[in-house]
């Protein structure tokens, strides 16, 4: 066609621009149901009235006769929907609607409604009620009665019935005529005196036949209360919901038909109207919103929050709405209310019923584009450069007084109505419009203007090259005089002419007084039917298409494809080609379309039994799916970390979920199977191996009627556990978005279901609920009121960097853009194509069958297609020549592939996609007909794959794929289409939109020929295309890329076969040598087993810290990744390399029952599975054969004209502003979800229209292309968070063995005392050695009985550095827990206290005098107000004395002891919180914090005291912390006493004792014999039990005062296989102690010491001859936590300038005095002891593996590594000590001895030749000193270079030391 080229320069105005850029377009000669409504008003519902003669009219009017004598035409009523009540009188929702029932029962009947009688010819007797709208029942004159129906249904309430003919079904009438309202509603019914409803005055339908096609009583003057804002106009109903509902309306619109440009919600306050032009007779009118495009200027950009009068603020269509630009906000305006003809027949909702004041039907104001100047000259000029945008378009009402005159003949002579539409060069898309205003605008600001006289004449100038296809009419008093009078031209024409329309008309009017204003009339065919169909939505094109099937209207197109294209009856052929073959049929598997055997013979044919590499793949996670799954959570991490208490990740144990899908049956089979075959259900612990596979289709719910039974037991469970995170993931949540308000009960279909679960408040509301929404296609998700937070969007990786991580021998996948791409290839054989010919053939078609619908068309088309392809490959080859090159290749390819030699009887399937069900059936069974008839009835099947029914195989078929799959079950049967993989078959997929089902690898076609112009949204055209999309070898796709020519073969099929042959060969097989071992399940880790595995093996790694509870949760994710992610690397080292299958794509075992064979439920079908194939198994791009208008779209990436991603997103959603940004590429993840939801608004029927302002925080949204892999990724989210809840319910706790325990003595106390008895204790000795495992790096302290084993084990562990072990358990009820604990009970006791009450909360200093120190020390104590009633505070209130204690006879229940924790670094991760140890009993906890670590304590604990050490400890270890709280404690006890004793207390009955706490205690256990008795010989128990229990046992201890220390043991996993020796032991007690500070007044911690404080301590206490007792019955859990703690210093030069990165060794901690060694900065004691550690070897090289000669140490333990065994000896007279009598030590370390060390002291030990000495003092006068006073000289030998000091600068107080040789 003619177009006008587009000018190039720059000088012409902007309308002028606008004008050359048009690619005008001609509009189809069509008369929809819409060109009716458009004169008249009528219903369309009647009859789609089409064709070019007048009698179209006269027709309608027969119709209407209610009372023609005519015999009645046959009619077929639509098949009730499955599971509804067809019982007369009753509706299909089971109502009763007989009058004798309800005539007393209350009905509502909305406003202009009347209740009626109809009569049922089934039931004559009964009258059955119905509710209808009174404008479309006649007055009492029988006249006045609108054409069409509204009604509603008085029994289950469903509303919008908007055809007669589906209302009739719904009341269940079961006409044998065509239903018409004049034949079946009988009465009015009116209420009797006793208000019961009867039978009233019959309905007179008389006159109505003769005038309502002419009267045209609907065009109506507004009232002024209809010129109102949009919302007043729309509230009636109580919701704002759309104007023409897209889900239940009759499938045109009549305003939307004529209309273009309509403006902004507040057009209608500035409208204004003259008189009407009087009428005149055979004038109708048209009736268009009277709107105009005004571009106004200099605005500053493209603004989202312009001004609101812009057209991006109120949902405008700038082109007639349909899909793409279709526009559903036409009813917003008050304008569109008054102007339309009375009610359309798809009427808002909320439409006022009030009566309209009438206008004659002759006046209609009418639109313009007028493009207003914003300078004061007569053309649009933009006077200076400006940025992006330089104006914007402006509705504008039209001039009063403006009405078009339309012609009474200008339909009936020539078929032709105007529709006012800008569009591309083949279907007028919106987009393209938009595109050229915003082109035209930022192309020539600041250029010369043109005057209105230039202006016409430059039109005509373009129009002259365009050959009579486009008329220039010049107006020139208004641009609707140029309308009316080019309508009326139109209409005059003689009939010769009328052939010869042009196909555009454009109307320009320059005036100098309105501006420039032009209009465009588009005339032609083609455009016109695409932009009529295109306005439908998909439920109403698919009634339309149902409705004329029904009617009877394709009776003539049926007839024309009876006979075949060579003119022969095709019935009478294939009859008589099946009776020649007598009962034979074509050979399959092996032979080809000649040969002929007998179908007895035929059906007991088997193909070959090669099954080896068939199938045995199993399910496995990939890569990206990881990469997805982490990603999801750590957003769900991020979610809890925000402090918004939006989510507390750590309530929750445990993780439940269920799917919801689109309703189709295969997809629920599809999801199951991926749910059974991840083995997540197993994982989550929510069934066992067996329920799992009986159980996975629970977890999958389809949204159809049954949704809400199912989603209330959901939500049941969602109520009843609270501390399960359930997650409900809404697969493909694009396909139904409708709200639930404007969706309903449709006519049979369900829609807003989705809106009704998902965002119904329960779901919203619920604290332990995830909402998933996973789509392809998330556009119509990202709108302005999207519920989804743009943080909360996961979105796939791309293609290019998933690429980069595989090798050339993978699969890639191959999707959406990679089909736009392949156009570049240069193959002869393109996988993404045109069928040209096809399209030819429609074309002729389209002319002859005007009134029907081009999809009816192309579906009877199509079915004729595939038959004459079958008849010409078997019984008639003359008919090669007549059907399209590429239908009769694929049916061709369909036929030989299965004989193919190595194909092994497999072939390929051919998707047809049918989307209405009613063309897909009889496609159906057309095709199996001719099929069977030809004698193909083994060769392939042919399936109706609808959403809505289970698959159907004939049984041959089954037995074929069962023999394939080497299933020996007999009930098996394919449940999913990639069951079907391997057979060769027509897929013919019906449902309005594919649902997301995945198909066979054995896919070769995808034919979308039917996929048209009603599919001109992204989304609707790229999930079409979606089907093909698949994972593709890379190979095949690189080879493509490169090939520039065919390859050789025959002749003929070089240029049409497809994909045949070699190069891109479907693959017959997919054995991929990684996974093709026996046991497979292992090698991926998915399966639940090596989950558990994992949890039984000890962790050797700390690297995996257990303190998951980390300031920032989301680095939870990072930190789980080998545990919670199953192909863990336990298994291999690199997961991407086990497999080169594609992600997603998953096994498919269809085995639906348990009693399928164990081998083929662990199959997966080959669709998914295609690893690293080899020639023969490589895997090929599908070949899709698209329609012309799909093929441009998606081609357009190439090309100049408009891409598939540059159309309207979704349906539902429409574009905020006509001036976008254009997008010039193809975006991707977060760019497209920002520019959609910056530019896209949902229209008023989405379930987002209504959405709260804020995004809903616990929503997330998955986007990813179709068929990559979504649902794997999604379901190993689900797996790993539980993981991640694990671990967060989880600790892992030190799990060692005591080493090397010692024998047990004679002397043992009674095995099942409760406490123990002092004596008998007494009597047991002590063990010297420390046993923890946590001590195994330090050095054993020598004692009579040393083990004999340990010796080279030491050695060899302190080579290694061996990491300690962990055990991960589960926290019980009576845990410790850190600061990321939150709960009901505890909140109150770690959770923040109002700002108000921090300030109540303060410091108290508290002084007292230290004997170790020599002088005062001063401690604050951190008092919060609610803790003050443990102190006493002197009088006046504000001086704190002491700590009160309580009494020692007091209640046994009562917890008497002080509980102090030295806590440093770990104000989060420390177990501070003993709620729940303590049962919530009262208790008294002092935390002991550093000063500098004060303010993080304040902010974690604000409830807790703390006490406060002094600024000289902040570098301290340990020590300082316990000699402090031991100093304290002591003073305190004393002020007690001497407060008490006041009272009249004895002093020894004040509590003496304190307990002693780590951090890191996190449980408590106690061993039980199975007689319930604490302890047993045989098989004990341990259980948990609370801190409070351990410390009421232990308090209540008989003569605990008599105790020094009490303590409990350590626990290992070790520990319940046998039962404690003993009950109690004398032994090192450490991490939780008893401590009596009575008793140990005069033994001290050493609080310069940063290691081995506790040891040292016990051996000193013990050497005193005081009581240590170790309750052997109780075991402490100890957590790993890998921060804080003080462990250590990193120890770095004092000077920073020094750079030296070469790491600091232990031997360099020590110097020589005034050295010029690079001094370090660490504290002395801690540079020591580390040396000490480390480096003792050098020191006492005889004492190294020398248990029998040890180091004799004085007064001190220090660690001199665990080669070296020391011997405590204690300096102080009285002392208890080791009898050393024949002991000759190898070295002696005296370390800051003091004045109880003497020389006599010295002279009773006995020395090996060659031993070493060690002197430690705090300065190098004390070391002399201490040389001279302890006459060291006498028996050693020193050295000048012996002496040493820690490598400290002198101001840091370096310790000296000074060694020396035994002599």
């Amino acid at each position: 066609m003619p177009v006008f080229p587009k000018k190039n320069t720059c000088n012409c105005s902007c309308e002028i621009i606008i004008l050359d850029s048009l690619h005008l377009v001609c509009l189809a000669d069509v008369k929809s149901k819409a060109d009716m409504a458009l004169q008249s008003g009528e219903n369309p519902g009647h009859e789609l009235t089409n064709g070019n003669s007048s009698n179209d009219v006269e027709e309608l009017e027969e119709e209407d006769d209610s009372d023609s004598s005519s015999p009645p035409l046959p009619y077929l009523q639509a098949p009730a929907p499955d599971g509804c009540c067809t019982l007369d009188g009753f509706c299909q929702a089971g109502k009763d609607l007989r009058l004798v029932t309800i005539a007393t029962e209350s009905i509502e009947v909305p406003a202009g409604f009347e209740l009626v009688g109809a009569k049922s010819p089934s039931i004559p007797e009964h009258i059955l009620v119905c509710a209808v709208d009174r404008r479309f029942l006649p007055d009492e004159n029988g006249k006045n009665a609108l054409l069409g129906f509204s009604g509603n249904c008085v029994g289950c309430g469903e509303k919008g019935f908007r055809y007669f003919t589906e209302f009739s079904n719904h009341i269940n009438l079961k006409l044998s005529t065509q239903p018409k309202k004049q034949k079946h509603l009988k009465y009015y019914l009116v209420k009797n005196s006793q208000g019961a409803l009867c039978k009233g005055p019959l309905i007179c339908w008389k006159d109505s036949k003769t005038h309502q096609f002419s009267s045209c009583a609907s065009a109506s003057k507004p009232n002024s209360s209809l010129s109102l804002s949009s919302k007043e106009n729309g509230a009636t109903s109580g919701h704002s919901s759309p104007p023409f509902s897209h889900s239940d309306s009759p499938p045109t619109r009549m305003v939307q038909a004529s209309t273009v440009f309509f403006g902004n919600q507040d057009l209608g306050r500035d409208c204004s109207f003259l008189k009407p032009v009087t009428s005149t007779p055979g004038t109708k009118t048209l009736p268009i919103v009277p709107t105009a495009l005004r571009v106004t200027g200099p605005t500053s950009n493209l603004g989202v929050d312009a001004h609101p009068s812009l057209l991006g603020t109120s949902q405008v269509s700038m082109v007639p709405p349909s899909h793409g630009y279709r526009s559903t906000d036409l009813g917003d305006s008050p304008v569109s209310s008054a102007m339309n003809s009375g009610p359309p027949k798809k009427r808002h909702r909320g439409w006022h019923p009030a009566p309209l004041v009438p206008v004659p039907p002759t006046a209609v104001p009418v639109p313009a584009i007028r493009p207003i100047l914003c300078s004061p000259g007569p053309v649009l000029a933009v006077s200076s450069p400006q940025p992006l945008a330089t104006g914007v378009i402006q509705p504008q009402p039209v001039s009063a007084g403006e009405t078009v005159i339309v012609p009474e003949n200008l339909l009936n002579s020539s078929g032709v109505r105007p529709v006012i539409l800008i569009g591309s060069e083949q279907i007028p898309l919106r987009e393209e419009l938009e595109q050229i205003v915003l082109k035209a605008m930022l192309c020539c600001p600041g250029n010369p203007s043109i005057s209105p006289a230039q202006l016409p004449w430059l039109a005509r100038l373009e129009a002259s090259v365009s050959g009579g296809s486009v008329h220039v009419v010049i107006a020139h008093s208004s641009l609707g005089e140029g309308i009316s009078e080019s309508l009326r031209t139109l209409s005059e024409r003689p009939p010769h002419q009328q052939r010869c329309l042009p196909t555009y008309v454009v109307i320009i009017c320059a005036s100098k007084i309105s501006g420039n204003e032009f209009c465009v009339l588009v005339l032609g065919k083609y455009q016109a039917r695409a932009l009529a169909e295109g306005m439908l939505t998909t439920n109403e094109f698919l009634k339309e298409i149902s409705y004329e099937l029904i009617t009877g209207k394709v009776s003539v197109l049926a007839s024309h494809f009876k006979t075949t294209s060579l003119g022969d009856n095709l019935d009478k052929q294939l009859v008589r080609y099946q009776r020649r073959r007598k009962g034979q049929v074509i050979q399959p598997f092996q032979g080809d379309v000649t040969d002929h055997i007998h179908s007895q013979e035929a059906a007991s044919m088997s193909p070959p039994p090669d099954t080896a590499d068939l199938l045995n793949k199993v399910f496995q996670i990939y890569p990206a799916q990881l990469t997805v799954a982490r990603s999801l959570l750590s957003q769900v991490c991020s979610i809890a970390d925000s402090g918004t208490q939006n989510l507390d990740l750590g309530r929750f144990c445990k993780v439940d979920f269920l799917v919801l899908v689109p309703p189709s049956h295969i997809l629920v089979h599809q999801t199951a199977q991926r749910i059974r075959q991840s083995g997540v259900l197993v994982d989550l612990g929510n069934e066992d191996a067996f329920t799992a596979h009986q159980r996975s289709e629970k977890y999958v719910v389809r949204l159809d009627a049954d949704v809400h039974t199912k989603m209330e037991a959901f939500m049941k469970k969602v109520k009843q556990n609270p501390y399960t995170l359930f997650v409900l993931i809404h697969d493909n949540s694009h396909v139904d978005l409708t709200s639930a308000l404007s969706g309903s009960v449709c006519h049979g279909e369900l829609q807003g279901l989705a809106d009704r679960v998902v965002n119904c408040q329960e779901v919203l509301d619920a604290m332990n609920l995830l909402v998933l929404q996973v789509s392809c296609f998330p556009y119509t998700l990202q709108t302005r009121q999207s519920r989804i937070s743009t943080h909360n969007e996961i979105h796939w990786p791309s293609t290019e960097s998933l690429q980069r991580e595989q090798s050339p021998e993978d699969t890639v996948y191959f999707g959406l853009r990679d089909y736009s791409s392949s156009l570049q290839w240069g193959v002869a054989s393109p996988i993404l194509r045109c069928d040209d010919a096809f399209e030819k053939m429609v074309h002729t078609l389209l002319d002859k069958h005007p009134h029907l619908h081009s999809m009816v068309i192309r579906s009877y088309l199509l079915i004729q297609q595939y038959t004459e392809a079958m008849m010409a490959l078997t019984s008639s080859p003359s008919l090669r020549d007549h059907i399209t090159p590429e239908t009769l290749a694929m049916v061709e390819d369909l036929i030989n592939a299965p004989s193919r030699e190595g194909s092994r009887g497999r072939g390929h399937m051919l998707l047809v996609r049918v989307p209405s069900l009613q063309l897909a059936m009889l496609a159906r069974e057309r095709l199996e007909d001719v099929r069977d008839k030809l004698g193909l009835q083994l060769c392939f099947a042919v399936l109706l794959g609808s959403p809505v029914s289970e698959l159907s195989l004939s049984r041959n078929f089954i037995n074929l794929i069962k023999t394939w799959r080497d299933c020996e079950s007999e009930d098996w049967v394919p449940h999913t289409y990639e069951d079907l993989e391997g057979l060769p078959c027509i897929v013919i997929l019906t449902g309005k939109d594919p649902l997301g089902e995945t198909f066979p690898r054995s896919l070769k076609y995808t034919d979308l020929r039917l996929i048209d112009s009603s599919y001109l949204t992204r989304t609707a055209l790229e999930q079409e295309v979606g089907l093909a999309c698949t994972y593709v070898s890379m190979g095949v796709v690189q080879e493509s890329r490169t090939a520039v020519a065919p390859r050789d073969s025959d002749g003929e099929k070089t240029t049409i076969s497809l994909n045949d042959g070699d190069e891109l060969e479907r693959p017959q097989s997919n054995g991929s040598a990684a996974t093709r071992t026996s046991g497979s399940l292992a090698e991926n880790g998915v399966s639940s087993s090596d989950v558990a595995d994992s949890f039984q093996k000890p962790s050797t790694s700390t690297s995996q810290p257990e303190g998951v509870l980390t300031s920032d949760i989301s680095t939870l994710t990072e930190r789980f990744k080998q545990e919670c992610d199953s192909p863990g690397s336990q298994l291999s080292s690199n997961p991407s390399k086990t497999t080169n299958a594609p992600p997603s794509l998953y096994s498919s075992s269809s085995s639906s029952s348990p009693s399928t064979s164990s081998s083929s439920t662990q199959r997966p079908s080959q669709s998914t599975q295609c690893g690293r194939a080899s020639k023969s198994s490589r895997v090929s791009p599908r070949t899709v054969i698209l329609s012309r208008a799909a093929y441009s779209l998606l081609a357009g990436e190439s090309g100049s004209q408009l891409s598939s991603f540059s159309l309207l997103p979704h349906a539902d959603v429409a574009w905020s502003s006509p001036l976008r940004p254009p997008i010039n590429y193809n975006p991707q993840g977060e760019e497209q979800s920002s520019y959609y939801r910056q530019w896209t608004v949902a229209r008023q029927h989405h379930a987002d229209y209504e959405a709260p302002p804020d995004p809903h925080p616990r929503r997330l949204l998955l986007s990813g292309p179709p068929q990559i892999g979504k649902t794997g990724a999604y379901l190993q989210f689900l797996r790993i968070l539980f993981r991640m809840l694990i671990r967060l319910l989880e600790v892992d706790v030190y799990d060692e063995e005591e080493d090397g325990e010692e024998e047990t003595s004679d002397v043992t106390a009674p095995v099942h005392s409760q406490w123990p008895d002092i004596e008998e204790v007494r009597k047991l000795p002590f063990d010297p050695s420390p046993r923890d495992p946590k001590f195994k790096k330090a050095s054993p302290v020598y004692c009579d009985k040393m083990p004999k084993s340990s010796g080279g084990f030491k050695q060899e562990e302190s080579h290694r550095q061996a990491k300690r072990v962990t055990k991960s358990i589960r926290l019980s009820r009576f845990a410790a827990h850190n600061s990321f604990h939150h709960c009901e009970q505890c909140h109150h006791y770690c959770e923040a206290v109002p700002a108000t009450q921090l300030s109540e909360c303060s410091l108290h200093a508290f002084t007292f005098c230290s004997s170790m120190l020599g002088e005062e020390v001063q401690l604050q104590f951190f008092i919060p107000k609610s803790k003050e009633q443990h102190f006493v505070f002197s009088q006046e209130g504000s001086h704190l004395e002491s700590l009160r204690l309580p009494l020692a006879s007091k209640d046994p229940d009562l917890l008497k002891s002080p509980i102090f924790t030295p806590t440093t670094g770990r104000q989060e991760n420390g177990l501070l919180n003993l709620f729940h140890a303590m049962e919530g009993a009262d208790h008294l906890h002092i935390l002991v914090v550093k000063q500098f670590e004060l303010h993080h304590y304040r902010k974690y604990w604000p409830n807790h005291i703390l006490l406060v050490l002094p600024a000289m400890f902040n570098n301290a270890g340990v020590g300082a912390a316990r000699f402090m709280i031991k100093e304290l404690s002591y003073h305190n006890l004393e002020l007690e006493r001497n407060r008490l004793e006041e009272q009249g207390v004895k002093r020894q009955d004040v509590w003496p004792f304190i307990v002693m706490m780590d951090d890191s205690c996190v449980q408590w256990n106690t061993c039980q014999s199975a007689d319930g008795s604490d302890t047993s010989d045989g098989g004990s128990s341990l259980s948990n039990v609370s801190l409070k229990s351990v410390l009421q046992q232990m308090e209540n201890t008989p003569k605990i005062s008599l105790y020094a220390m009490c303590g409990i043991r350590k626990w290992s996993s070790s520990l319940p296989c046998r039962s404690p020796s003993s009950p109690f032991s004398r032994c090192h007690l450490h991490d939780f102690v008893m401590l009596n500070v009575d008793l140990t007044q005069n033994v001290q911690y050493d609080l310069n010491r940063y290691g081995c404080e506790e040891v040292d301590f016990n051996l000193r206490v013990n050497s005193s001859g005081l009581l240590l007792c170790r309750f052997n019955n109780f075991f402490l859990m100890k957590k790993h936590i890998p921060v804080g703690g003080n462990k250590d210093f990193v120890v770095k030069p004092k000077l920073m300038e020094i750079e030296n990165k070469a790491s600091i060794s232990p031997s360099q901690y020590v110097c020589a005095p005034d050295s010029e060694q690079t001094l370090l900065e660490a504290p002395a004691q801690f540079l020591l002891e580390s040396f000490l550690q480390n480096c003792s070897h050098r020191l006492f090289p005889k004492a190294v593996q020398n248990r029998n000669n040890p180091v004799l140490s004085i007064d001190s333990y220090l660690n001199l590594s665990p080669e070296i065994t020391v011997c405590y000896i204690n300096s102080r007279p009285h002392s208890t000590n080791l009898n050393h009598q024949g002991l000759v030590f190898s070295g002696l370390l005296l370390y800051l001895c003091d004045s109880f060390v003497v020389s006599g002291l010295l002279k009773r030990f006995r020395f090996l030749k060659g031993a070493t000495l060690c002197v430690i003092c705090q300065d190098r006068s004390s070391l002399r000193q201490t040389i001279v006073r302890l006459e060291l000289e006498d028996e050693w030998q020193f050295r000048l270079r012996d002496e040493f000091q820690t490598a400290n600068c002198s101001e840091d107080r370096p310790l000296y030391f000074l060694t020396g040789r035994h002599v």
